[in-house]
């Protein structure tokens, strides 16, 4: 009798340590799903910043590359359209699909000159790179917006961005803040007190 009453015994000491492993188990997996769900907006985030700083390089290099001599001095400018905002992001074109980047990208849309193929004027050329760069800027995340913009320091000419003025390149997407994600929004690409933007800002002179 004293035998069986200490079988009983510890059968029900083992079936409590079961219960209390798996409540273990089931706490140490829900730390590991919410580490995978945090993680992966990180890595969203790290993959969007990487695009975006690369993306920038390339405005500035197709800047460089399309600028000419200033009519008013011996610096450099680039045509008015690199400055036109509806060039960018896809403004002027329409998809009925919500893949931006298969809709826009992956063919050249009717209306953007073929620069390529074909002859440009300074103001197609602007065109066809504003395409091209917002195509690029979206291959990754297709919130990413861009904007090239200029603190122009001569207005008296004809010139958006005349010799010598200060070109903003600014590439931005929504983020949002959360318990474990914190983020130090930049008010370049925040004005509205409501806006949550991340963003890779550079700031070029040709």
């Amino acid at each position: 009798m004293r035998q069986y009453a200490l079988e009983q015994h510890q059968s029900g000491v083992g079936f409590i340590e079961v219960l209390i492993t798996l409540f273990v188990l089931a706490i140490g997996l829900l730390g590991v799903a919410s580490l995978q769900f945090v993680g992966s907006f990180a890595n969203r985030d790290a993959i969007s910043r990487t695009q975006s700083e690369l993306v920038a390089e390339q405005v500035a290099e197709r800047l460089r590359t399309a600028a000419r001599p200033a009519t008013a001095s011996d610096s450099m400018v680039v045509n008015n359209a690199y400055f036109t905002a509806e060039n960018y992001n896809f403004a002027t074109l329409s998809c009925a699909d919500d893949d931006v980047y298969a809709c826009h990208c992956l063919s050249r849309p009717a209306s953007i000159p073929d620069c390529e193929g074909g002859n440009c004027s300074e103001a197609q050329m602007a065109q066809y790179d504003s395409w091209a760069l917002s195509c690029a800027a979206v291959q990754t995340n297709q919130a990413v917006t861009l904007q090239v913009t200029c603190t122009d320091s001569i207005a008296s000419d004809t010139d958006t961005c005349s010799s010598g003025s200060r070109i903003h390149i600014i590439l931005s997407w929504p983020v949002s803040n959360s318990t474990k994600q914190k983020y130090t929004l930049n008010a370049r690409c925040n004005a509205d007190a409501k806006d949550s933007n991340a963003c890779v800002v550079k700031d070029i002179t040709l």
